[in-house]
């Protein structure tokens, strides 16, 4: 009898050593019927979904496996919005409402809890940015273009200052799951040498994420359309159906061409258009020319876009939205996003906005 009892208990702890590691959530949420929930990843142009399940009575249950920690997001079926959070191979409950998912309560995932108080270091500042957006826009709305620009000054310095915070979670959690997250959040302000350096601090542990083997390509491509590289040629459709090559547009007069990625849909796009079109009027007789670059996909919308903010250069698109070639060959992952070039097709300069944008041209031109 003892020596069944000793078998029956080495069969139990070989089960249990030897069986994959699983998550299982489980989840209420209040205000839904018998609707489908999907669990899903970001990919490139969409999700993934990766599992699914029919609420009864307002309850699910999903139980699976994944690699390492990562971001998903768990939605109602044919219902917009839903929550984000971190997964990990653990028991994780969910409580939220269908009305209000992306509220939701999640306990059980280490790293959403680590996720939960990077956050939370942003509470203060978040709060400060909030309440400077409400003067910027009442600013704007009042017509006073001088304090208008004085508060946009105040939001960039918060902004930036963000930013700061986050490369110092990044390099204090070089291990965390969380970090190549953050990454990939500022990756837009990152040219590819300071990327490269973040990526190289990571921990090794974590080059299997997706995030980390998309960002290391990223540093490639930025590195193949950096500062001092020869810009590469494309060519696409102007307003006219005409086919516009970037390097017709260089030499003879031009001998600095801003190549403009924007869109009509994008308002930081739309804000920036004024400070360009400024640079455009005051140095285009001295050899300043602008090849905008749209990602729009509405065709009547982007013409409108034009003549509305008087951007009287050369325009160009093959309106398909994030899909724009030109858009994949520069590396272009946000917008506004430019580079300028000078006659002999050689970049000289990347994210050039606002002031930044008109101090450049001047030390080029300005004394020619």
């Amino acid at each position: 009898m003892k020596k069944t009892a000793i078998l029956l208990l080495i069969v139990a702890i070989a089960a249990s050593c030897s069986r994959e590691p699983q998550y299982r959530i489980t989840g209420t949420i209040d205000g839904a019927g018998s609707e489908v929930v999907i669990l899903q990843k970001r990919i490139p142009g969409g999700y993934d979904v990766i599992d699914s399940a029919t609420l009864e009575n307002g309850s699910f249950e999903m139980i699976g496996t994944v690699e390492y920690p990562q971001m998903v997001n768990l939605a109602i079926k044919d219902k917009r919005g839903g929550l984000s959070f971190f997964i990990e191979n653990s028991d994780i409950t969910v409580h939220g409402h269908a009305d209000s998912l992306w509220l939701a309560s999640v306990a059980g995932s280490l790293t959403q809890g680590e996720f939960d108080t990077y956050k939370t270091a942003f509470d203060e500042s978040n709060a400060e940015m909030s309440k400077i957006y409400d003067r910027y826009r009442e600013a704007r709305m009042a017509g006073d273009v001088e304090l208008a620009a004085s508060i946009e000054a105040e939001l960039e310095a918060l902004d930036a200052r963000q930013t700061e915070m986050r490369k110092e979670f990044i390099a204090n959690n070089p291990s965390s799951y969380v970090s190549p997250t953050v990454l990939n959040e500022i990756s837009y302000y990152l040219e590819a040498d300071e990327l490269e350096s973040l990526l190289g601090n990571l921990d090794t542990s974590l080059n299997k994420v997706q995030s980390v083997v998309t960002l290391k390509e990223r540093v490639v491509q930025l590195k193949a359309v950096s500062v001092g590289q020869k810009a590469p040629d494309f060519t696409l459709n102007d307003t006219a159906g005409n086919p516009v090559s970037l390097y017709s547009k260089l030499g003879g007069d031009t001998k600095l061409l801003l190549v403009d990625f924007w869109a009509a849909w994008c308002p930081p796009c739309r804000q920036e258009n004024p400070n360009v079109v400024k640079v455009w009027n005051e140095y285009n007789k001295k050899g300043f020319d602008v090849l905008g670059v749209s990602l729009d996909r509405n065709r009547e919308d982007w013409l409108k876009a034009i003549e509305d903010d008087k951007l009287t250069w050369t325009h160009i698109s093959d309106l398909k939205y994030w899909d724009c070639a030109p858009a994949k060959l520069y590396a272009v992952t946000g917008i506004p996003a430019n580079f300028l070039i000078d006659g002999e097709g050689v970049i000289v300069g990347h994210n050039l906005r606002g002031e930044a944008l008109a101090a450049k041209v001047k030390d080029v031109l300005g004394s020619k």
